[in-house]
């Protein structure tokens, strides 16, 4: 007989999450491990798959909800079960229709890591300004995709509901040949005199976007910070890379020979390879990293795991990994989680040096500029060298001062004798 489909727990704590996507059609039958829909946290997207045989008989929230763990998405049945009254079915077990024709949900999934609650536009998804100066409703996937094609995301008809504009649709409008955006005039229109105020749009928050912030002042209020300045000639580290390099069929970057010093200098001051609880220090004996990664909707922090056990490749290999999926929008909640210290690199900007907010429940970060030609003092003479800068920012309450600097001491060294980071 049918029965409801619930909001799973799918992160420890969560009080919701949101209904990104539906990933199989009204009254299409799926099997025991299918992928059904798409469940959006705090900062990932998680594939909610079937624990049995069945088909979706109707759709009770739509994509971009908020909803409450426990609370009913849906009313299944069995596959081939007959049900000759869909209506009594949903009277018969206490749930409300779905805000939007039935025929709208489910829909082919797309992966709306960007949309804003439901409570911020009715459709949960990004509007932008039509030719007509109306606005268009476009999940955030769609829109990349019109983005990187070069398509005039306000020339597609959209099918979802509201008009929304879904990665089907634009993926249909590249098939058949639609329009780049028309090139902006070469004569600007004249602006009224009484003009007094720029144009501006209001860009509403994103579940990440709101997450960021307020763990980070979580951080900031919470836990003391202080800072500790390292630099270092890097030129033997990066022959060492080049050599690796060299031949390999995966690339070792810069960061990723900087993930396993930081992981080795942990390994040889164990007391930074800690975190803050409020009635003890947990010191781990595995070193866990997280690696910052800069994607359209804000920053994610995916984690290395034993680090220390790890060869440089795999290193490389696990980071590339990460990297793409923290992108698409294909974390998962476990990856996001652990760790006793982050590295945020933005050398590949041109940044000499900056200090960075550590990401809760860590107990450190690494900020890492760019390596720089610089002029060194080597045995009473001045000669050129690469040389990195990094400030390691630390929180106080597991942390002593002179513990921080012990480490900076050996990872700094590391990196200027680098065939010891692979030892």
């Amino acid at each position: 007989m049918p029965e409801l489909l619930r909001m799973p727990e799918v992160a420890a704590g969560a009080e919701s999450a949101l209904l990104s996507s539906w990933s199989v059609d009204l009254e299409e039958e799926y099997a025991a491990g299918r992928v059904i829909a798409v469940i959006e946290t705090d900062k990932a997207v998680v594939d909610m798959e079937a624990e049995a045989p069945g088909r979706i008989l109707r759709a009770l929230v739509a994509e971009g909800a908020d909803v409450a763990i426990g609370d009913p998405i849906a009313v299944i049945a069995a596959p081939g079960e007959q049900v000759d009254d869909i209506e009594a079915a949903v009277a018969a077990l206490g749930a409300s229709s779905p805000p939007t024709p039935p025929a709208a949900q489910p829909a082919a999934a797309t992966v709306a890591v960007d949309a804003p609650p439901a409570s911020a536009t009715p459709s949960a998804v990004m509007p932008v300004s039509a030719a007509s100066g109306g606005r268009v409703f476009v999940s955030p996937i769609a829109r990349k995709i019109a983005s990187e094609a070069g398509v005039d995301i306000s020339a597609i008809a959209g099918t979802g509901p509201n008009g929304r504009i879904r990665r089907r649709d634009v993926e249909a409008a590249i098939a058949t040949g639609v329009t780049s955006a028309p090139a902006a005039s070469a004569v600007a229109p004249s602006v009224p005199a009484e003009a007094s105020a720029a144009a501006y749009e209001d860009i509403p928050h994103t579940r990440l976007r709101k997450a960021i912030a307020s763990r980070l002042t979580q951080s900031v209020t919470t836990a003391p910070h202080f800072y500790v300045k390292g630099s270092a000639r890097v030129d033997r580290l990066m022959a060492m890379r080049a050599e690796i390099n060299a031949g390999g069929d995966v690339k070792v970057s810069v960061n990723d020979l900087l993930v396993k010093a930081m992981a080795k200098a942990h390994t040889l001051v164990p007391a930074m390879n800690v975190v803050w609880f409020d009635d003890h220090i947990r010191r781990f004996s595995g070193v866990d990293i997280a690696v910052a990664v800069a994607t359209e909707t804000g920053l994610v922090t995916p984690v290395l795991r034993g680090v220390d056990s790890l060869s440089v490749t795999e290193v490389a290999r696990q980071t590339r990994d990460l990297a793409t999926r923290a992108r698409d929008g294909q974390l998962r909640q476990h990856e996001l989680e652990g760790g006793s210290t982050s590295i945020s690199n933005l050398g590949m900007f041109g940044t000499e040096e900056f200090t960075a907010i550590i990401n809760p429940p860590h107990a450190s970060i690494l900020s890492v500029g760019a390596a720089r030609p610089e002029p060194v003092v080597v045995d009473g003479g001045i000669v050129p060298a690469q040389v990195l800068r990094v400030v390691l920012s630390v929180d106080h309450r597991p942390v002593d001062g002179a513990v921080a600097a012990e480490w900076m001491e050996a990872f700094t060294a590391l990196l200027e004798a680098p065939a010891r980071i692979l030892a």
